[in-house]
């Protein structure tokens, strides 16, 4: 879904549970994301990205799970 470069308080699309919804990027987590395999485990994986989306809620995403809103 990504075709760009995302930064703190841009715009995006986010794909919720199958549904496109739109927020904004509030913060970067790029220095915490790490490979599941050195720790272990695969549950619980960081996600680069939280999404303070428009009706309100917070969510945590990957750079697949973002796009440029229309």
């Amino acid at each position: 879904m990504n075709d760009r470069v995302l930064a703190l308080g841009s715009r995006s699309l986010c794909l919720v549970q199958a549904v496109a919804r739109t927020g904004v990027v509030i913060e970067d987590y790029a220095d915490m994301v790490i490979d599941s395999e050195s720790v272990g485990r695969d549950w619980a994986p960081v996600h680069r990205w939280a999404i303070a989306l428009d009706d309100g809620r917070l969510i945590f995403a990957d750079d697949d799970d973002l796009a440029a809103p229309d």
